[in-house]
């Protein structure tokens, strides 16, 4: 690829990636700001997921690390620390991992949901891990029941919706040519 291909493609995932990120801000407007459906529909991650699939895991990382921190200075939810710092870690390890895991494997529906599915795991787990962290700096306690009821019990609807929606969504994206 030459340098002006290679330019063109860095400056179409950019504003891929800065749409994404108004979406990783707009979504949660859906919600209607209350916290518990928020928590359930978890409607951040899913420009986060579709930022890494498309625009690869470098941008996905970038806009996950982003959208939290972002969101919280510019609306006031989620809080910012803890929260939202924790937030910002589990993100940008979605971008990554669903970037990185997508360009390695083959493009089929079975390794699309199987990188889904690992940066789901990988995401919560390093988030419970960076909560456990964040709260005790905070002077609070992040128990085993917290973990679960944020990680699995309570977002049991976002992470259907994400293995429905995110799957289509980057089929369609591939069908169209928007993933480069």
């Amino acid at each position: 690829m030459n340098q002006k291909a290679r330019s063109d493609v860095l400056l179409y995932k950019t504003v891929l990636s800065g749409l994404f990120l108004a979406l990783a801000l707009i979504f949660p407007f859906l919600t209607g700001q209350i916290k518990t459906i928020g928590n359930m529909l978890l409607p951040m991650h899913i420009p986060i997921f579709l930022c890494g699939f498309i625009c690869g895991a470098p941008y996905g990382a970038a806009v996950g690390l982003a959208a939290p921190l972002l969101r919280s200075v510019m609306f006031g939810m989620p809080a910012l620390f803890p929260t939202a710092v924790a937030m910002a870690i589990e993100l940008c390890v979605y971008g990554a991992v669903s970037g990185a895991m997508y360009r390695a494997l083959p493009k089929k529906l079975p390794f699309l949901y199987l990188s889904l599915f690992s940066a789901m795991v990988v995401g919560r787990a390093v988030w419970g891990l960076a909560s456990i962290l964040l709260y005790r700096l905070a002077g609070s306690e992040f128990s085993w029941s917290l973990f679960l009821g944020g990680a699995l019990i309570h977002a049991a609807p976002g992470i259907v919706i994400q293995f429905i929606v995110v799957p289509l969504l980057v089929r369609l994206a591939n069908k169209l040519k928007i993933i480069r």
